[in-house]
């Protein structure tokens, strides 16, 4: 008499250490041992299918072996949903990409598409397929998770390339006669008060600094607006906080302001000085505003200005941005920036590696918005246009 027991106890033992082609030529060797009736007792002990003892039993009895260690013949077992149904890759791929895809009118093409809600769609497709398989066949299609690149510049001018040659060449003749050359621009405004500020700073653990869910600015205190000066030979910054507005009349100030506590101090026999700015902006190529304010700052410090502005779509390229505001940024990185003292203090105590060492003031004056230059005070302005691209490059002398 057979003992199935016994069978049932011993394919328990070894269960675990056996792989699916292991499991059935075991039990196909033990079934042709007990000889009559071992084939049912044995598929009544381990619960197995006769489809697999079968295929054991022709696999003992052939004596085959399969290569690569592999468990199955080549294309043994379950088909892919993909692989019994084509269009579902297709289909997928048009709730994806759905413009690249040929198919405008999908209803995900605005709708954020995590894997359950594609898997919902498919199944509204009549695809019963779960989260799991649609983001194994997303991976298969060559699609991964991936964060907007910021690459595009918007069209590029065709003179774009010779405007910074003509920048560098103007920068270089200014620093081989001494003479000051400076990068200006306006930081990102800044809300004051307990707000969230990007980034991690070290703190006891479990203790993160508390601050507002909403970034609501807080009337009473207003917002921070940090206009920069970049001494490119010297390596030093100054930056003017705003309480404001951005201005061209805050801009030329905030230049005034490095010419009288530093830029003349380290340049005593300066006679110019090159400006290079966005062409956009407080400091724009087309503002009457900011060519005024230049003339007057031209006849208080008796400096012939020459402007080259960067082209147009080009402000990352603008030597402040990474000279001086990253510094700043990394500065004050996940620190609410509480009152505008604060955010002059971290301004004011940036210093790098490199030398970098930069000044802050508060600017506390009303810069109005919307004032008219009439075309009587442009007349008066004493503007030289250059011969190259006069709108980007001009030359600005003292009246006196």
């Amino acid at each position: 008499m057979i003992d199935e027991a016994a069978i049932g106890k011993k394919y328990q033992a070894l269960k675990g250490s056996l792989n699916e082609r292991s499991r059935r030529l075991w039990a196909a060797a033990e079934a042709r041992s007990l000889g009559r009736g071992g084939t049912a007792a044995v598929l009544r002990a381990t619960g197995m299918s006769p489809t697999t003892l079968n295929c054991g039993l022709r696999e003992l009895d052939s004596g085959e072996s399969l290569d690569d260690g592999r468990i199955r013949r080549g294309g043994g077992g379950r088909k892919s949903l993909a692989t019994l149904d084509p269009g579902l890759t297709q289909a997928l791929d048009k709730l994806v990409e759905p413009v690249t895809r040929g198919d405008p009118e999908s209803p995900l093409l605005w709708t954020y598409k995590g894997t359950r809600r594609l898997a919902g769609e498919l199944a509204r497709c009549g695809y019963q397929v779960s989260h799991t398989l649609v983001g194994q066949l997303l991976h298969a299609s060559g699609y991964s998770l991936q964060a907007n690149a910021k690459n595009r510049e918007g069209s590029n001018h065709p003179d774009r390339n010779a405007q910074f040659e003509y920048i560098n060449r103007q920068a270089k003749r200014q620093m081989s006669r001494h003479q000051p050359v400076i990068s200006v621009d306006t930081k990102k405004k800044e809300l004051v008060g307990d707000f969230k500020n990007a980034g991690k700073t070290w703190r006891p653990k479990g203790q993160p600094q508390e601050v507002r869910v909403h970034d609501f600015m807080d009337k009473k205190l207003g917002k921070a607006i940090p206009y920069g000066v970049y001494d490119i030979a010297k390596n030093a910054g100054w930056v003017s906080v705003g309480l404001t507005h951005d201005t061209a009349s805050f801009a030329v100030a905030t230049i005034r302001r490095w010419w009288k506590r530093m830029g003349r101090k380290v340049y005593p026999e300066a006679r110019s000085l090159l400006i290079t700015a966005d062409s956009g902006g407080s400091n724009a190529s087309r503002s009457r505003l900011w060519k005024w304010e230049l003339q007057s700052f031209a006849d208080e410090s008796g400096l012939t200005l020459h402007v080259c502005h960067l082209p147009p779509g080009t402000s990352k390229w603008n030597k402040i941005e990474h000279r001086l505001f990253s510094f700043i940024s990394q500065n004050w990185r996940g620190t609410p920036l509480l009152t505008h003292a604060a955010i002059v203090s971290l301004i004011g105590a940036v210093r790098t590696d490199g030398g970098l060492k930069v000044r802050c003031e508060l600017d506390r004056k009303h810069y109005p918005l919307k004032v008219k230059v009439t075309d009587q005070q442009m007349k008066s302005l004493r503007l030289r246009p250059a011969h190259f691209h006069g709108e980007w490059n001009y030359i600005i002398k003292p009246r006196k």
